[in-house]
């Protein structure tokens, strides 16, 4: 792919917004959401639904999201599809203008959700050629700016790509979790009820909040547990006060390396009381770190809701959402550590289970939102061990 002249003028007039990455490479297309410049991490995301639910969801934080799905916006958007209250993603970039919502559920349209939740974007590109960059290139550092004049300075803004330092050793996971701790009893959505309260828990489990999905809360709750969050820098001994039966290590943005630095003498703590405990992508990755393996980043990450796995427990085969730029390196788990799901797509590791403890963790997402529901049995597993060990 040729590299583009940082001073290549806007095609045409009618230009309002412009992508910029790192090594000077130019996107010329049309400003969506908010007017202005936003910078982070390009990555692709696969998905051919569930767009509101991925720009909220906070291991999103500091990537801007190429949706590879040319349809961004035919289901408009409403408050029950969000996974957070604010989104975490820096921007969006799709190919065809945000398209008309069409939808029972709608109650709004994506442009301006977008600027209500201060989004960034851009519209037009070829999409299909940004994920070729990534996927030869590796996830670059770019900036989108929309301005409506169509004025850019290019050198500036390939300028501030590269003063961005990037998500190698960066916690984002404080700047996304919860300040103090809640409950949580919501249990998961249905077309003829809406969302429900949890009525017979139980049992009681501890969320630790690296970035957590509400629906991960959901599944939770749908299996029984009336659950307790506290913030990601919870020490073991407020995780403890609350005496809960199970211990959850909810997904995240950011390297795990970072935030393990604070959460991983606390996952270490809490593995020697035997509580059960189960792990979701940036909790996997730490509690696999806690146990001593190693974690890397990833060159273009795993971001899509048709990723398959395989589960060594039942030999099956689940397609399973992801969203993850590290991943645990299982040439490096240790001994008293099982190798329980793997990618069928390059044999990364998306789960591990410690032998003989009531432990276990996965890479993937399957609370699916958006996504198959393929791996919902994994809550149930949990809420098993947990009654087994009650």
């Amino acid at each position: 792919m040729s590299e583009l002249k940082t001073d290549q003028m806007p095609p045409h007039d009618k230009i309002t917004a412009v992508l910029v990455l790192a090594d000077g490479s130019v996107f010329w297309g049309y400003g969506l959401g908010k007017t202005g410049t936003t910078v982070g991490e390009v990555c692709f995301n696969t998905s051919m639904t569930g767009y509101q639910e991925i720009l909220t969801d906070p291991s999103y934080a500091g990537q801007i999201i190429n949706f590879t799905f040319p349809h961004i916006g035919n289901v408009g958007t409403n408050v029950d599809d969000e996974e957070a209250n604010q989104t975490a993603a820096r921007g969006l970039v799709v190919r065809q203008n945000i398209t008309e919502p069409s939808n029972f559920r709608a109650a709004g349209h994506l442009n301006d959700w977008c600027i209500s939740q201060g989004l960034v974007g851009i519209s037009g590109i070829d999409t299909r050629k940004l994920t070729r960059y990534i996927r030869e290139n590796g996830a670059p550092n770019g900036v989108i700016c929309f301005n409506p004049e169509g004025s850019f300075d290019i050198p500036d803004l390939v300028r501030q790509a590269n003063d961005w330092p990037g998500l190698e050793g960066m916690d984002l996971a404080i700047e996304v979790s919860c300040k103090q701790t809640y409950k949580w009893d919501q249990i998961r959505w249905t077309l003829e009820n809406g969302y429900q309260t949890l009525e017979n828990p139980k049992a009681h489990v501890v969320a630790v909040d690296y970035g957590i999905k509400r629906n991960i809360l959901r599944c939770l709750s749908s299996v029984g547990a009336n659950v307790t969050i506290v913030p990601a820098d919870a020490s073991t001994e407020e995780i403890l006060s609350h005496k809960p039966d199970g211990i959850f290590l909810s997904n995240g943005p950011g390297d795990p390396a970072a935030t393990g630095e604070y959460a991983i003498p606390v996952i270490q703590e809490l593995l020697r009381t035997n509580i059960p405990l189960f792990g979701i992508c940036l909790g996997h990755q730490m509690l696999a770190l806690a146990v001593g393996a190693k974690t890397s980043k990833m060159h273009q990450g795993h971001r899509g809701a048709n990723h398959p796995v395989m589960d060594y427990n039942t030999d099956k085969v689940e397609i399973t959402s992801m969203n993850h730029g590290f991943m645990v390196d299982k040439d490096t788990l240790p001994d008293g550590v099982k190798l329980s799901h793997i990618s069928l797509f390059d044999q990364t590791c998306c789960g591990i289970e410690l032998v003989g403890k009531p432990v276990f963790s996965v890479q993937h997402h399957p609370e699916a939102s958006p996504g198959p529901q393929d791996s919902h049995y994994l809550f149930d597993r949990f809420m098993d061990l947990i009654l087994k060990h009650a």
